[in-house]
């Protein structure tokens, strides 16, 4: 009905075009010196375990992308990215603040 617009700051995906049989799971959004913002949309994923497991897969692919970044090894990247998850785990540095209750997408040939 609307259309879809870019967000000004989103990561531009226009020319992976082997995106186009998968679904967005999550975006994850961060202010300079401030909060982030996490949008996950849950029923994508049949199971919390399976999210898991993709942050996981996130992290490896992040450790890459900060070697090739920051010329540092994977492994340091991946030994720092683990060191920040830990961290939050030991003593949160926020609170959740929900913004929106979850909702499932419509019905794939329903329009929006």
């Amino acid at each position: 009905m609307f259309g879809k617009k870019a967000h000004p700051n989103s990561i531009d995906i226009d020319a992976f075009d082997f995106l186009d049989d998968s679904v967005e799971v999550a975006r994850l959004w961060v202010e300079n010196n401030g909060p982030a913002t996490c949008l996950i949309q849950p029923d994508r994923l049949e199971k919390p375990e399976m999210f898991g497991l993709l942050l996981v897969d996130t992290i490896r692919h992040g450790a890459k992308a900060y070697s090739q970044c920051y010329d540092i090894s994977e492994e340091e990247a991946l030994t720092r990215i683990w060191a920040g998850v830990e961290m939050e785990r030991a003593q949160h540095t926020t609170e959740l603040d929900t913004i929106q209750d979850f909702q499932p997408d419509p019905e794939p040939d329903a329009e929006t």
